[in-house]
């Protein structure tokens, strides 16, 4: 993180799956932009510096999992929990 802080990245099994947080300590995402994240091609930085595929094809890998991804963000807190299912071989 640019601006220092701290992340903790944590696993749990759960009753059918498993969830994998990842937290952060850093800014924050302002509400503004919280809705759009996950949107092809949306940045927040400039031109050069990012293409805004990254959460887009994270989300598009772990839905086509059967899972889900979800944030929640504020000021100096976010957290992103990914759950996927477990099935048996």
């Amino acid at each position: 993180m640019e601006s220092g802080g701290t992340l903790t990245i944590a696993t749990q099994k759960q009753e059918n799956g498993i969830q994998v947080s990842i937290q952060d300590t850093g800014l924050g995402i302002p509400p503004e932009v919280e809705s759009k994240i996950f949107d092809a091609f949306f940045t927040t930085k400039s031109a050069g510096e990012g293409s805004g595929l990254e959460l887009h094809i994270c989300q598009k890998i772990i839905n086509k999992h059967q899972g889900k991804i979800t944030v929640d963000s504020k000021p100096g807190y976010t957290l992103f929990c990914i759950q996927l299912p477990i099935s048996s071989p």
